[in-house]
């Protein structure tokens, strides 16, 4: 076998009832230079499949057991399944190309299968998949050094982000994200986009339901005919269209007017939008992600968020913790953001001294990472080129002198009663677990010498 051959080569799974067109098929395919197992329904295909990560799959429709539709929809739910090519009788295009629109496979091809069409079609199948394949590895590989996409953490809180991110990604599943404002809630939506398939078939597509008034908002959703209400002066697609086959970002879904809200679930439940005025509805393929800011359970309580709908959008859950609770994150995401600017602004900055990094760690940081962006953008301006100093990091003292909250996990809580030894302690170790059991700078937060800090955790038997 050639060189050329061997690195065309793919692993392919070949899903048939019939015996003489699975091992016929099998053969040809071999014959290709690819690695080829079959299976005799879609039940035996997912039992190979765990053992065999095909690149590609060739599936009938109609099977026993399990049949293709079944086997399709299991793997679009799970995720991460080969790039698929439905195998359909003479007759039934009309349901294969339903199977393309509604279950995400690659395309059809018609029995007899003619060898000249399967290969050039399969060749082209084996390319999205060992792209596909070499994207996810690449995200794998980067999340490992804290990294994914646009997302950056090295906390092991935003490990297990990255972690839930790469399982879902692959999948069609609706995705609820949560957390603060300007915890990243949009970063995320756009990762598992950009580590999907729908990434080819199909655009990102976000609104925010808390900027547009309640007159405006099925609007932008579904679209609207001309003079369907005043001002309507041409048709207009709306979100739903603009991201068929691709990912739309629901962001502040909580802020939805109820109205609206049951109009959404009943398009989430159909995949048919009908523009406001019209009269046909619009197959869409449109995978959802919803975010929100606030408490889900007591939006849901207190009727802002209708329960049926919410229950539609949380088929998988991501919470973002915020920044203040996750310290060591700081500095990663720093760098990158300096990184950023300097890009944005032709600024020459090569690092942050390491008073100023206290200071960035010291902050509560109520606005989360956008107020870390805004803050950064400034010092980076500032600088020019160089080192960033505590003095280009205007705005944070006055945040800084306030009492921390119950709630900060950098406060300690000292019952009265406490002796000035044991508060020392706690002072001390948690001052040491902030840094990561960097004595040093705990010596300078704490404004000891390391001498000092030294007999101090001997005198403890720290």
């Amino acid at each position: 076998m050639s060189t050329t051959e061997n690195k065309a080569s793919a692993r392919v799974l070949i899903v048939d009832d019939e015996d003489d067109q699975r091992n016929g098929l099998a053969s040809l395919v071999s014959s290709w230079g690819h690695e080829v197992r079959t299976a005799r329904d879609g039940q035996d295909a997912l039992e190979k499949l765990d053992e065999f990560a095909a690149h590609v799959m060739l599936t009938d429709l109609t099977m026993p057991r399990m049949d293709g539709f079944e086997l399709l929809r299991r793997l679009a739910l799970e995720g991460g399944g080969p790039v698929s090519i439905v195998l359909t009788a003479f007759g039934s295009i009309e349901n294969a190309i339903k199977t393309v629109h509604d279950l995400g496979a690659f395309w059809f091809i018609e029995k007899p299968v003619q060898g000249a069409a399967l290969k050039t079609l399969l060749a082209r199948a084996v390319s999205q998949g060992k792209l596909r394949e070499e994207r996810e590895s690449l995200a794998r590989e980067l999340s490992y050094k804290g990294r994914l996409d646009d997302l950056v953490g090295r906390s092991k809180a935003m490990r297990e982000i990255f972690s839930l991110i790469r399982q879902v990604a692959p999948s069609s599943a609706a995705v609820l994200v949560t957390g603060e404002s300007g915890v990243g809630k949009e970063l995320v939506a756009r990762a598992i986009h950009n580590l999907s398939p729908r990434r080819e078939s199909g655009r990102f597509i976000a609104i925010n339901c808390a900027a547009l008034p309640e007159s405006l908002i099925e609007s932008e959703l579904f679209g609207h005919e001309k003079g369907a209400f005043t001002g309507a002066l041409q048709r207009r697609q709306g979100c739903f269209e603009l991201a068929d086959g691709g990912t739309l970002l629901l962001d502040e879904i909580g802020d939805m007017p109820i109205g609206t809200q049951a109009k959404l679930l009943r398009v989430l439940e159909d995949n048919r939008v009908r523009r406001l005025g019209g009269d046909r509805e619009v197959q869409v393929d449109v995978r959802v992600v919803a975010a929100t800011n606030k408490k889900i359970e007591e939006a849901v309580g207190e009727g802002e968020l209708r329960e049926d709908l919410f229950y539609r959008l949380n088929v998988f859950h991501i919470h973002l913790p915020p920044l203040r609770a996750r310290k060591e994150d700081i500095l990663p995401i720093a760098e990158a953001l300096i990184a950023s600017h300097n890009k944005k602004h032709g600024c020459k900055v090569l690092d942050i001294h390491p008073d100023a990094l206290q200071k960035l760690e010291l902050h509560p940081w109520p606005g989360n990472v956008r107020e870390l962006r805004n803050v950064l953008e400034r010092a980076v301006i500032l600088a020019g080129e160089g080192t960033i100093l505590p003095a280009h990091l205007i705005g944070l003292d006055a945040e800084d002198a306030r009492p921390a909250s119950a709630s900060d996990p950098d406060a300690i809580a000292l019952r009265v009663g406490t002796t000035v030894r044991d508060g020392e302690k706690a002072l001390i170790l948690k001052t040491l677990e902030h840094t990561g059991n960097n004595k040093t700078r705990a010596a300078k937060i704490l404004e000891v010498s390391l001498k000092t800090l030294h007999n101090k955790l001997k005198e403890y038997g720290s």
